[in-house]
């Protein structure tokens, strides 16, 4: 026999979770029995309940498999929810399992410790499913909707509450996983229909999302043989090496792409929302006919209505469709590649002086960083123009949330990322304002000895904001506190700190800190003479 919670941590355990996030306390004594070395899920301990979720949610930007985040109720679920509003924007896979107080006082307001009147409301508008277990028998069927969620159609996050009396029962024999339905298969005739719009387009574009992963080397067979310049999401970046000759990487945001799209007579859009917040122009002009390809039929005619919706999941979609077009070229493959040269020749030629910098500084990290590094970025300017700008060659080693962008997810993230994928390299790039939000994890990736690279832009504040008041003629008001030294803060924090004072140095002390036994905090000064 055993407790209910220790039950619990041990059929994660046959999900395939081996590791969760979070800060033990009152109210999840009885997950700890099934944690840690005699347990069996291994537990890492955070800061706060909000780096929690952001690692988990690192771990399922990583890998595409379940994040899992373990708080306590009340307070633990309140500071982890922006993890799942953020992975409910990007479809990630995060499980965020909470305690809650004992079941009788649910809903009577008796003032009993982290009360919530009903929990599972806090969570429902940020989760595809929120709910309360209200006896042990309930925790096997909700994990296994929780799964069937992850792994069967569009993922999302879940939120599951399990009573402090629950998780004391006891329980008799193991529970068993149950394995979850089949994607849904793209039909044959809707991909017939799409190879003969593409095979008849004479300027064809393809858009793609981070529902397309999986499908990265067919979508490169596909764009070859049709001649598609190839755009994507910022989730989608890299699933199209971005060195492509055929790519433009993610750069709906420049309007040297947005004037384009109008020039397409058929447009190939894959696991992509098409969201405002990759473009942040209310409505791009798409002139052509659209091939919608999503495992959310919801999506096939939203915002972009399709000529053509296929509802199937993107990895075997386009295996199929790449057959069924056979590799026969249906286009003029170079006049596409000379117009994307143009159109990258323009971005290059129009980048602000803030820009020039970035890509200066973004320019030496990559060459500098092992091959397939995973870059894990916060909402700020350096980042911005990174996801234009710095080439990407894989999937999955691109985190920018631009859809729910909350700040300071970059440093939990690789965390997160880098648990997940042991001896992957991944680097951190956050401006000095979001770095502030979550900057106590660096004391967990120190206890970790995670060789990983920070890099904070400090360019005076929260900069984008001081930029649109000036823009608008607004007084400043609330963007100009003052930053920590933050090369001080990473030595108290057990970490390596350093300023580099040129670009070889840079180069040398990012490379080292690959290498090193904790992680690097670099700062990069905006104002810095050898970045002008």
């Amino acid at each position: 026999m055993m407790t209910c919670g220790e039950a619990t941590m041990r059929l994660l355990a046959r999900y395939g979770v081996h590791t969760v996030f979070g800060i033990p306390g009152v109210h999840t004594l009885d997950f700890c029995r099934g944690l840690g070395d005699g347990g069996a899920v291994r537990h890492v301990q955070v800061r706060n309940e909000q780096g929690a979720g952001f690692m988990a949610e690192g771990w399922a930007r990583a890998t595409g498999e379940p994040g899992v985040a373990l708080v306590i109720s009340g307070p633990g679920v309140t500071n982890a929810s922006t993890a799942l509003g953020q992975a409910y924007a990007d479809s990630l896979p995060l499980l965020l399992i909470s305690a809650e107080a004992d079941s009788r006082s649910l809903g009577r307001g008796w003032g009993v410790l982290h009360e919530i009147s009903e929990q599972k409301r806090v969570t429902e508008p940020l989760t595809a499913l929120s709910a309360t277990a209200l006896r042990p028998d309930d925790i096997p069927v909700l994990m296994a909707q929780a799964f069937a969620i992850f792994r069967s159609g569009r993922p999302r996050p879940v939120h599951l509450s399990i009573p402090i009396d629950v998780q004391a029962a006891t329980v008799t024999g193991e529970w068993e996983p149950v394995t979850p339905p089949a994607r849904p298969s793209a039909p044959p005739a809707g991909i017939a229909a799409a190879a003969d719009l593409l095979g008849a387009a004479t300027s064809p574009l393809i858009m793609i999302g981070g529902g397309a992963s999986a499908a990265g080397g067919d979508l490169v067979a596909i764009a070859e043989s049709t001649g598609s310049i190839v755009v994507a999401s910022t989730a989608g970046k890299g699933i199209v090496p971005d060195d492509h000759s055929l790519s433009l990487s993610a750069t709906t945001v420049r309007p040297e792409v947005q004037r384009r799209l109008g020039d397409a007579d058929v447009i190939l859009a894959v696991g992509t929302e098409l969201s405002e917040t990759d473009s942040f122009v209310e409505r791009l002009s798409f002139g052509g006919r659209m091939i919608r390809v999503d495992i959310d039929p919801a999506k096939i005619n939203d915002l972009y209505p399709a000529h053509l919706g296929i509802v199937g999941d993107a990895g075997p979609a386009m295996a199929a469709l790449r057959e069924t077009l056979g590799g026969k070229v249906t286009n003029d493959r170079r006049r596409a590649e000379a117009q994307v040269r143009q159109i990258r020749d323009a971005i290059a030629a129009n980048l602000t002086a803030s820009e020039a910098r970035h890509v200066r500084a973004l320019d030496i990290l990559a060459a500098s960083a092992p091959p397939d590094t995973v870059w894990s970025g916060d909402a700020c300017q350096l980042v911005y123009t990174g996801a234009f700008m710095l080439p990407v060659a894989s999937p999955r080693r691109w985190f920018y949330p631009a859809g729910y962008c909350a700040l300071g997810n970059a440093l939990p993230n690789a965390i997160g990322a880098s648990l997940a994928r042991p001896g992957a390299p991944v680097a951190v790039l956050a401006g000095d304002g979001g770095f502030m939000f979550t900057m106590p994890e660096l004391l967990t990736a120190a206890d970790l000895g995670i060789p990983l690279p920070v890099i904070i832009w400090e360019n005076g504040g929260l900069k984008q904001i001081q930029d649109d008041m000036d823009v608008r003629g607004i007084a400043r008001v609330g963007v100009e506190g003052g930053n920590p030294d933050f090369v001080a803060l990473a030595r108290a924090c057990r970490c390596h700190g350093t300023e580099p004072r040129s670009a070889d140095e840079l180069a040398t002390v990012f490379g080292d800190a690959f290498r090193a036994d904790r992680p690097t905090v670099i700062v990069l000064r905006d104002e810095a003479v050898w970045l002008q």
